[in-house]
Formats: structure tokens, sequence, C-alpha cells
């Protein structure tokens, strides 16, 4: 099997991004600024209420893939979808932008899974999410080739809500080591943390995990601090390779043990949508990464992936990421 730079395993999930203000939050109780889990009913209520949308194939792990793809990087992604029109829109969407998707779907029930998004005026979403189809992800959906394949297997820390997945990243785990490859992962948002701290520290402390990626608050999180040096410090001694943690127009940090790599943010033209911020900077850092290139200047190409997703709606980039001057002057440095 040919070799990837990145393999990652998510939840598969449309996206149904509307703008929206914070008076419509607060009548709909809708937490912001995090993703809460919602069921059948509950998608419906809120799909009928928002505003107009924009549908568009999403998931924080395939979000990844496919920026290292528009890059210049090689990507394949594990993530479980129905026979129905939205596992067919995603299906199309993530083979389209050259990535390889595989991963069988479901006959029938339940549905593939969608996320209304809504954002507000200052770039904020607030994601409400049916998980649907993904529930369904397991041990038998990792293919052991694929994952012997990749340079890194990634994959998002909203995997440890549906029960069986965590069997599967644990599989994908021990096969990726045992080819000598790494696994990374991201902590999704700080509502993840809390829920899973105890599985999330085992996971980096045991070396299960070997990169994690992180906002500022995600990190303070998983710390119980509003220490900042401190929870890097924390990540600096518990991480087997490195962490990254962006901390937004504050630029980001690489945390590889007692060394620290700040990198600034780019300066944005204007700030539509944050959605998929963190997805496209985890895209950057690993196409870097898996070329050999230095810690900043990875970190610099996800800096400059993410800043570009924020000017636009939606979480996939609309064009070539490679052809972006600022990123082509970095990926100059990779070896033909």
């Amino acid at each position: 099997m040919t070799d990837y730079d990145v393999l990652t395993i998510g939840n598969a999930i449309v996206d149904i991004i509307a703008q929206t203000d914070d008076a419509f939050l607060a009548t709909h109780d809708v937490q912001k600024g995090g993703m809460t889990l919602i069921d059948t009913a509950r998608a419906r209520q809120l799909y009928d209420a928002m505003g107009p949308a924009v549908e568009t194939s999403g998931g924080s792990a395939a979000n990844t893939v496919a920026g290292v793809v528009s890059l210049g990087g090689t990507g394949a992604y594990i993530g479980k979808v129905s026979s129905d029109e939205l596992g067919t829109i995603f299906t199309h969407d993530i083979r389209a932008q050259k990535v390889r998707f595989e991963t069988g779907p479901l006959a029938g029930d339940p549905p593939t899974a969608r996320s209304m998004i809504l954002v507000t005026p200052d770039g904020e979403r607030s994601m409400s999410t049916f998980l649907g189809a993904c529930v369904e992800l397991g041990p038998d959906d990792i293919d052991e080739a694929l994952v012997a394949a990749a340079k890194v297997t990634y994959f998002e820390g909203y995997l440890w809500d549906p029960p069986r997945a965590k069997e599967a990243i644990r599989k994908a785990a021990q096969i990726a080591h045992a080819n000598g490859r790494q696994v990374a992962m991201t902590l999704s948002d700080a509502f993840c943390v809390h829920r899973y701290r105890d599985e999330f520290l085992e996971l980096m402390r045991s070396g299960t995990v070997d990169i994690v990626f992180a906002n500022e608050s995600e990190a303070l999180a998983l710390y119980e601090t509003e220490d900042f040096d401190l929870a890097l410090e924390k990540l600096g001694a518990d991480t087997k390779v490195l962490a990254a943690v962006t901390r937004s127009e504050k630029g980001c940090v690489i945390v590889e043990g007692e060394t620290r790599i700040p990198v600034a943010a780019v300066p944005l033209a204007r700030l539509l949508d944050t959605t998929g911020a963190g997805d496209l900077f985890a895209a950057g850092f690993l196409r870097g990464y898996t070329a050999g290139l230095t810690h900043a200047d990875s970190a610099a190409l996800g800096a400059i992936a993410a800043g570009h997703i924020i000017e636009q709606i939606g979480p996939r980039p609309q064009q070539a990421l490679k052809l972006l001057p600022a990123a082509a002057a970095i990926l100059a440095a990779v070896p033909a």
C-alpha cells in the first residue's frame, strides 16, 4: 500500500452552518462556543428554527485531512456514514478532495450525522451535533494496512463520546506503534476535556498518544488550572513527543519537553467563521511535520491554514492551500 502522510479518524458529519446572534442562542438554549450532543427531535427543532444555512461536509478529523491534502500532502480517512443522502454527499466531498475514504457505510439507521453550527458576529461557533451513524464506528472499521501505511494517525477527542470508537482508536494506536508510526490527537473542545479528562491524560501518559493538539482553554481545562505556563509545563511532561497549543490572535506554542517554541498568528483581513480553525492548524502542522520541516515552520504553516479558513464560511479549504504565497514559501523547503 502507498504510504500516506496522515490518516485521520473521526466523526463523519455534514455541517449545517447559519449566521445568527446571541439572542437566538439564548432563546433556543444553545451553549455558546462548544459542542453539545443532541437527539433527533432536537436536531429537527433547531434546523427548523435556523435561518438560511450552508450545508458542507465537515467533522473535525475530516477537515484536518482535507487540509493536509490541500497543502500538497497525502491523506486517508476513517469515519462512519449511512447509505443515505447526507452519507453520499460526505463520501463524494472527501473523495473529491483526493482523500482516500473506504469505510463501509451502514445499510440503514441511524442516519448520517449532522451538526447545526450557529456562527455569531464575533465569529464564534456553537455546535449542536447529532452523531447518528458515527456511534457505529468500531474496531472492525480499522484497516490495519492503512494505519501501518500512515506516518501519523490522528484522531479527534470527540470520538470518546461514541463508546465503540474508543476500542477502534486503541486498536489503531497499537497497529501504528507496532509499525514504527506515531499517533496524534486533538482535545476537540474544553467541554469534551471536562467529560474525559482522566482518560485523555491516561492516553498521553501511557504513550498511546505521541502528539497532542489543544487550544488554550482546552489545555487549561486538562489540568484544571488558570495558569497557562503551568499547563504548558505539565503538557511537556505528559506528552511523549510534543504538544501544539493554539491561542487565537496570540499565535501558538509548540511544547517539546522543556522547550517552548512560540509562533505568531497570521493577520486577518476579516473574521467570518472560526469553524475548522483548529482543524486546519493541525493540518498545516502535520503537513510540515511529516515532511520533515522544523516545528516552527510547521506551526507557521498551521497558522496560515487556520487564518485562511477563518476568512471563509465553512471548515474545508475552497482553494488549494499549497498555492497561498505564504504557504508556498514554507513548502518550498520540502524535498521533491
